[in-house]
């Protein structure tokens, strides 16, 4: 019997072939895991140490105050009687802030096509917006990646130099900003904050110089223009280059088209809507002598915080017009009456104030003949003596006390002991050196005739006398009040003799003089507002009657001579001259306006020989009511 013999299986032993492909399978393997190994420790390193960048620049970016986003410098706007823009105060840029309901969509979506595509899709920060800027880059054409939301938070904080540091700290404070503020609001601060050139900060600057109209006006044509300025404002003005303006405006029309913000239709339109600017206006502070008391006022009404800070709106009563024409007129017939004067003879000065009758608003102030040579404001701040210009005053009060135009006074030589003790050895003679014996009162005042307005004076007395023109704002309240007052010789304004003749046109009752309507903060608080007040001081019958004499002035009395310089409309008032013919003045009014025109020399000698109110100061009134009504 056979039996099988069971072999024992041994093992077998890899060849050197397969050890070797086993060992290089291994190495590969190892080789993989390490290189990948190596890549996802390097990513994690590069998150984690991209996260410590990050966040140290975002906690560098918490630090600063998103409030100063709504906070720029902004110049005071003043305006005129119309509501028109004047000129704008010292200090400040010239910006006005408006709400972002109050832009022109045209304008957003002309400034989205221009600076930021991806404005909507973006969270501060654009990679794709990066990117093709880099392309672009190397492809030779210029193109920066920030987008509006870095553009704003370099332009709104100190963030450094330009290097990656700041880039970097923009980035973050972009990427907070996203976080915090709606999109509108970002568009808002940038629209208002960013320069557009010629001096215009923001939007509703640059509409207004540049169109002569608001932001939410702008039609597709100028909003398109005006987002072409942004990349470089001064160069591409349209008052410094327009057919450069034209063409970036057609670039941004040509993006808005593509990135269907219009259509095809509004895109030809636009392009083909001629472009005009409105005629470049200073945006600088303008000088001279309206703006001198505005200021001054200003500083009277405010207090000096809210002065400074800025950004409030003025509304003034000055109308530009009256005021270029009023200094026009007083150079012109200054320099004329220069030419009579001949050499060695002081300067001669000059003074207007035009006052509304209506309400009291200084339409127009003149302090002297040119500005450039002396800023001083003979106007307002220099104190003169006014002679007969006084009179009409004292007659209106005589008439309060029952004195009637018709009583006869006087006209003689005044004796001694005839007048009371107050008036002691008061004897002044008339301008003429005449005298005319019995005469109605009324002929006292359109004649001028000094006797009588001094016997007129000692029957209503000094002490009421010297209380009227201390209610006029004539006398400060202490002055004591001399015989000599009855005459004019007592010193005041240009300002405050046109407002004290404003009691003949309003029934009685002085207005109060007001060069600032009311004023208005950036956010439209309104924290000052003129009164339009006035002040009783005669009563309506007895100004009535001394209006119809002073229209006789101008009709048969001392200022006749108007008729035959052409004036022919009503119109009252009252010559002045003192002694030597220092100062001459006429002060009259028409049925709108009430105007004062002073002559004089800032050395109180004579002006001229035989100087007088009817010869100097009423041709320039007369000029100034003719080319102004």
């Amino acid at each position: 019997m056979s039996h099988k013999v069971k072999r024992k299986s041994l093992p077998i032993r890899n060849s050197p072939t397969r050890r070797r492909r086993k060992s290089v399978g291994k190495r590969k393997s190892s080789w993989k895991f390490r290189f990948f190994r190596c890549l996802f420790l390097l990513a994690v390193g590069l998150i984690l140490c991209w996260s410590l960048i990050a966040s140290f620049y975002y906690a560098w970016a918490l630090t600063f105050d998103l409030k100063q986003l709504g906070e720029m410098p902004q110049s005071s706007a003043l305006f005129d009687k119309d509501g028109n823009f004047y000129s704008r105060l010292a200090g400040g840029e010239n910006r006005e802030i408006v709400p972002f309901d109050s832009i022109s969509n045209d304008f957003i979506n002309a400034l989205i096509a221009r600076e930021d595509a991806r404005f909507y899709w973006h969270h501060g920060v654009d990679p794709i917006g990066i990117a093709r800027a880099i392309v672009r880059n190397l492809a030779g054409i210029r193109q920066g990646g920030s987008t509006i939301t870095q553009q704003l938070a370099r332009n709104s904080f100190p963030l450094g130099g330009r290097n990656l540091h700041r880039k970097l700290l923009e980035a973050a404070l972009a990427f907070r900003i996203e976080t915090e503020l709606s999109k509108e609001r970002i568009l808002e601060s940038y629209i208002n904050r960013i320069y557009f050139g010629s001096g215009c900060y923001g939007l509703e600057a640059a509409s207004q110089t540049y169109f002569g109209k608001s932001a939410s006006r702008l039609n597709l044509s100028e909003a398109a223009l005006i987002a072409g300025l942004i990349r470089s404002p001064n160069r591409l003005s349209p008052f410094n280059d327009l057919s450069s303006a034209i063409r970036q405006r057609n670039v941004v029309l040509h993006s808005m088209k593509a990135l269907g913000l219009i259509t095809s239709e509004r895109f030809q339109q636009a392009l083909d809507t001629p472009v005009r600017t409105q005629s470049q206006r200073d945006t600088r502070p303008k000088s001279g002598w309206a703006m001198e008391a505005i200021c001054r006022e200003l500083e009277l009404v405010l207090p000096r915080e809210l002065f400074d800070e800025g950004g409030l709106r003025v509304y003034t009563s000055i109308y530009p017009k009256w005021q270029q024409i009023a200094q026009k007129i007083v150079s012109q017939d200054l320099d004329a009456l220069s030419a009579r004067q001949g050499k060695g003879g002081a300067l001669i000065q000059a003074a207007v104030v035009i006052i509304d009758n209506r309400d009291g608003g200084i339409r127009a102030i003149i302090g002297g003949r040119d500005y450039a040579n002396s800023k001083f404001d003979r106007a307002s701040l220099a104190q003169r003596q006014i002679g007969s210009a006084v009179k009409p005053f004292l007659y209106a009060l005589a008439f309060e006390k029952g004195l009637r135009p018709d009583t006869l006074i006087e006209d003689s030589r005044i004796v001694s002991g005839e007048l009371p003790a107050t008036f002691s050895t008061y004897s002044p003679l008339n301008g003429d050196g005449l005298f005319g014996g019995v005469r109605p009162a009324e002929e006292g005042l359109i004649f001028s005739r000094n006797t009588m307005t001094v016997r007129i004076a000692a029957r209503v007395g000094l002490h009421a006398f010297g209380k009227v023109l201390k209610k006029l704002d004539l006398l400060d309240q202490n002055a004591p009040v001399y015989p000599s007052a009855c005459l004019g010789a007592f010193e005041c304004s240009v300002k405050d003799l046109t407002a004290a003749y404003t009691v003949f046109t309003n029934q009685g009752a002085k207005l109060q003089p007001f060069l600032i309507d009311h004023v208005e903060t950036r956010d439209g608080r309104t924290v000052y507002r003129a009164t339009h007040g006035s002040i009783p001081v005669f009563s309506p019958q007895s100004a009535t009657l001394t209006d119809s004499l002073l229209h006789s002035v101008i009709e048969r009395g001392t200022a006749s001579r108007a008729k035959n310089l052409g004036f022919t409309q009503f119109a009252a008032g009252k010559t002045g001259t003192t002694n030597n013919g220092t100062d001459v003045w006429f002060v009259g009014y028409t049925r709108s306006v009430t105007c004062a025109v002073w002559l004089g020399n800032d050395q109180h000698t004579t002006v001229l020989r035989n100087a007088s109110g009817a010869a100097l100061a009423l041709p320039i009134w007369v000029h100034l009511m003719k080319s102004i009504n």
